[in-house]
C-alpha cells in the first residue's frame, strides 16, 4: 500500500470517528488523529488555530452543537503529494448536512436540513494530521434560512452537485501519469491567469481561457457569486467582474497544490492579493487592499478542464476592509444571540 493510500485510510477513519462523535466526546476524536503540534487553517472567524484542544473548542464543538445528526457527504476524495514542497495530503470536498437546530455564528437556527459545502485538506505524516485547511461557505448557509448579507450576485448559487462523470470519491489508486496530466493543465491555466495579472488585461478574449478549459467548462463559485457554464458566461457572470472590479492582483501561491488521476486541488493562505477600486460584489470601489483565501478543486476530461469548485473566503475578504458580515447579520437577524 503506498503512503497515500495509508494517509486516505487515516483520514477516512477520521471522518468516520467525527460521524460518531458528539459535542462532549468530539475533543478526544481531535486529539487522537492529530499530532502535538496541529495547525487549523480556516475560513474566517476560525482563522488560524494551533492544538487539538483549541480547534475543539473554536471549531467543532460549536459546528456539532448547531447541527445535529451530522453527516458528511464527499463529492471528492483524494491524496497526493504536493508539488510546493512535497507535503502528503489527503483532500474531501463535499456538503456537511444536518438539522440546523441551534444557532451558528450568529445564524439563526432552522430546525430544517441544512447543507453545509466544505473543502477538507489535511497533511499527514506518520499516521498524524499535522495540519488542516478547512474552508466552508458561510454565506450559503445564511442563503438557506433567507438571509442575504450581499447585494444580487452575478451567477447563481445553490446545492451544488460533485462531478458529472460520479468518479470523485477515489478510494483506490490512480496512475501517475494522469495525475501528471492533470496538474500539467491546471499548472497552465495558473500561468495564463498569472500572466492577466501582469497586464492587467481584464478584458481578455475567450481564446485564453480556451487553452486549458473545455468550451462547456462549469464553475461553481461561493454564495455571493454563483455558479456558471461555458467559457463566455463564466466570463461575463465572474471573471470579467472579478478582474475588472480587482486591481493590483498579485498571486502569493498555495499551501498545497497536486493531482491523483482526472482531480486537482489547491489552497493557498492568502492566494491573492488585490484592491476592489473598480468594485466587486455589488459593492463601491475602495482603496483598502486585502488578501483573499481560496480553494480549488478541478476535474480534467480529456486534455482540458471540465469542472471547478471553488470556495472563497468572502467574511475574511471583506472584514479587512471593514465589514464584518456576520457580526452584521447577528444584530440585525439575531440580537439575542
Amino acid at each position: 500500500m503506498s503512503c497515500h493510500q495509508t494517509n486516505k485510510s487515516v483520514v477516512l477513519a477520521f471522518y468516520k470517528a467525527i460521524e460518531s462523535a458528539n459535542e462532549e466526546t468530539i475533543g478526544e476524536v481531535i486529539k487522537e488523529f492529530t499530532s502535538e503540534d496541529y495547525q487549523f487553517f480556516g475560513v474566517h472567524p476560525f482563522n488560524e488555530l494551533s492544538g487539538a484542544e483549541k480547534v475543539t473548542e473554536v471549531f467543532w464543538k460549536p459546528f456539532m452543537h448547531a447541527f445535529q445528526s451530522l453527516q458528511r457527504r464527499q463529492d471528492v476524495f483524494m491524496a497526493g503529494e504536493s508539488i510546493v514542497d512535497g507535503d502528503n495530503w489527503v483532500t474531501s470536498m463535499g456538503h456537511f448536512m444536518g438539522l440546523f437546530d441551534n444557532d451558528w455564528l450568529g445564524i439563526p437556527r432552522s430546525r430544517k436540513i441544512a447543507m453545509v459545502r466544505y473543502a477538507d485538506f489535511n497533511c499527514v505524516e506518520n499516521g498524524k494530521i499535522v495540519k488542516t485547511g478547512f474552508f466552508c461557505d458561510i454565506i450559503n448557509v445564511m442563503n438557506q434560512v433567507g438571509i442575504n448579507p450581499l447585494p444580487p450576485e452575478t451567477g447563481h448559487s445553490f446545492i451544488y452537485p460533485g462531478p458529472r462523470t460520479h468518479d470523485g470519491v477515489m478510494l483506490d489508486e490512480h496512475p501517475k501519469a494522469e495525475a501528471d496530466k492533470t496538474i500539467s493543465v491546471l499548472n497552465q491555466m495558473i500561468d495564463d491567469l498569472s500572466a492577466l495579472n501582469v497586464s492587467a488585461n481584464d478584458s481578455y478574449p475567450p481564446e485564453v481561457l480556451a487553452r486549458t478549459w473545455h468550451d462547456n467548462m462549469t464553475w461553481y463559485g461561493p454564495a455571493g457569486i454563483g455558479a456558471t457554464t461555458t467559457i463566455t458566461r463564466y466570463q461575463e457572470q465572474h471573471s470579467y467582474p472579478f478582474r475588472q472590479g480587482l486591481t493590483d492582483k498579485v498571486f502569493n501561491g498555495h499551501v498545497t497544490r497536486f493531482a491523483e488521476g482526472d482531480y486537482a486541488c489547491f489552497f493557498g493562505w492568502p492566494n491573492l492579493s488585490n484592491t476592489p477600486s473598480g468594485g466587486f460584489l455589488g459593492f463601491p470601489g475602495g482603496t483598502i487592499r486585502a488578501d483573499m483565501r481560496v480553494v480549488d478543486v478541478y476535474r480534467r476530461e480529456g486534455d482540458k478542464l471540465s469542472e471547478n469548485w471553488v470556495i472563497i473566503d468572502i467574511p475574511y475578504w471583506l472584514k479587512q476592509q471593514g465589514l464584518d458580515i456576520l457580526e452584521r447579520t447577528q444584530k440585525i437577524v439575531n440580537p439575542s444571540c
